[in-house]
């Protein structure tokens, strides 16, 4: 089969020991990410199988109607709306899923709460200009970092990620405190936690707020202007989950009022992030370019996944399919 590995930024997939799965078949890696469609449409024609870390670029009915040897995409994790699969099923495009894993996002989340609580990297940067214990020649960002102990996590999604990060909260000494579905917020209960008595209460009660939610209908903008506004002046807000979990502006309007004072964050409506983006203004935002799952470990176990099922396919097995009526017919 003809292959393409899509927006591979570190060409990193050649490295990988699972990379030689692929070794029978005609491989192509792209580095670069191209956004127009028909730019797309003439880059991926060729390719019998496509394989996609995470949503890096997006397939809609449009692009996928010109593709036509594709019969493959194989997701890298699993989908997460990035790809039209009603249309993908009735053009005979097979969607292959995978698995993942909650550690390194979850550890990258923890990175990020440390650094930032702490201004470890206006400290680092300074230290490097001559600058000694200097947060910012600003004055009034030049304030003090602070511990994490004693004060409060609040975590919306109690999933596995939101679950390793309260345990990560735990051994630091902080107060957990949740809010999410009623199951969510019962197993936080369960796991000697606590739920927030509402909404309201959750932002205004918690020093650190971290998004664990998976993005779709029901949790699109799910976090208001008015939501971020509850927040303290000193609470820092983290999303390495998804950027389109929070309104539209409603995060870069909220940081510049001050309400939350600080935020985290490692995913962003458009990716790449454009260096003229507004957040990358902001003094008090750290930002990193989604690393959540960018370690050698997590590619390990994404990509052998991701390749295996496109040998299954290869070899006639079609398995770990998200839409196991497509039909091949339809585009033979």
């Amino acid at each position: 089969m003809k292959i393409a590995i899509l927006d591979d930024y570190q060409n990193a997939t050649p490295s990988l020991k699972c990379f030689e799965l692929l070794a029978d078949h005609d491989v192509k890696v792209f580095n670069s990410s191209t956004r127009g469609l028909g730019q797309l449409a003439i880059r991926l024609a060729p390719y019998d199988a496509l394989v996609l870390i995470r949503e890096r670029t997006a397939f809609n009915r449009a692009l996928l109607a010109r593709l036509p040897n594709l019969k493959l995409i194989s997701q890298t994790g699993r989908l997460s709306g990035h790809v039209d699969v009603a249309a993908a099923t009735e053009l005979g495009i097979a969607i292959a899923e995978g698995v993942g894993s909650p550690t390194a996002p979850s550890e990258l989340t923890w990175a990020l709460i440390m650094a930032a609580a702490r201004k470890i990297v206006p400290y680092a940067n300074n230290l490097r200009d001559g600058l000694w214990q200097t947060a910012s020649i600003n004055p009034e960002l030049n304030g003090l970092g602070f511990a994490l102990k004693g004060r409060t996590l609040g975590i919306w999604g109690y999933g596995k990620i939101g679950q390793t990060v309260a345990g990560y909260g735990r051994a630091f000494g902080m107060r957990v405190l949740a809010w999410g579905s009623q199951a969510s917020r019962d197993q936080a209960v369960a796991d000697g936690h606590q739920a927030a008595a509402s909404r309201a209460a959750f932002f205004e009660q918690a020093d650190v707020l971290s998004l664990h939610l998976r993005l779709h209908d029901a949790t699109r903008g799910i976090v208001t202007a008015e939501d971020l506004a509850r927040m303290r002046s000193d609470a820092l807000f983290v999303n390495t989950s998804r950027a389109e979990l929070v309104q539209p502006d409603a995060l870069e309007q909220a940081l510049q009022k001050g309400r939350p004072g600080h935020a985290a964050l490692d995913v962003f409506s458009s990716e790449p992030l454009a260096a003229d983006s507004p957040l990358l203004r902001i003094p008090t935002v750290l930002a990193t370019p989604h690393l959540g799952y960018v370690e050698r470990d997590s590619y390990e176990l994404y990509f052998r996944h991701a390749f295996q099922n496109v040998v299954d396919f290869a070899n006639g097995v079609a398995a770990n399919l998200n839409n196991p009526d497509y039909a091949r017919q339809a585009r033979r």
